[in-house]
């Protein structure tokens, strides 16, 4: 792979030259994609802009919708279908019907009871992967 930087443009503006497509370029240009969202989240009365890559997992609690970073609590208007939509190209996944993880912050995985996956976050909080969506974590991270 080359990588080649021009300065000098009125924009940013990011070509892929490819002798085909493929998942890597398909898995590069969507990261690309995604570089600059931002979500926005409530906290101590203030709403705060929170960058994508900072978030641990969104949580859904009594039709609420919570953002975890590694040290604050934010909630969103946003449903978790609607992050799904937004996200899922950036390394986020469902993990159970009221959770989506950010893959980038999982340390370890352990294998839980009845076919789960109990996940180690990297700011130390465990949660659990459904069973429905374990098979669908383990394709993500090209486990067996």
């Amino acid at each position: 792979m080359k990588i080649e930087i021009n300065e000098g443009f009125p924009e940013l503006q990011i070509i892929i030259n490819c002798p085909e497509m493929s998942d890597d370029v398909e898995k590069i240009a969507a990261a690309v994609r995604s570089f600059d969202k931002k979500l926005f989240g409530k906290a101590d009365g203030q709403t705060r802009v929170i960058d994508w890559r900072d978030v641990f997992y969104f949580e859904s609690v009594d039709k609420r919708c919570f953002i975890y970073t590694a040290d604050k609590i934010y909630e969103t208007p946003l449903k978790l279908y609607e992050i799904e939509d937004r996200l899922t190209d950036s390394g986020f996944f469902r993990s159970a019907k009221s959770q989506i993880i950010n893959i980038m912050k999982i340390a370890s995985l352990y294998p839980d009871f009845g076919g789960r996956i109990e996940v180690m976050m990297e700011n130390g909080e465990k949660l659990i992967v459904s069973r429905q969506y374990s098979k669908s974590l383990k394709r993500r991270l090209e486990l067996k």
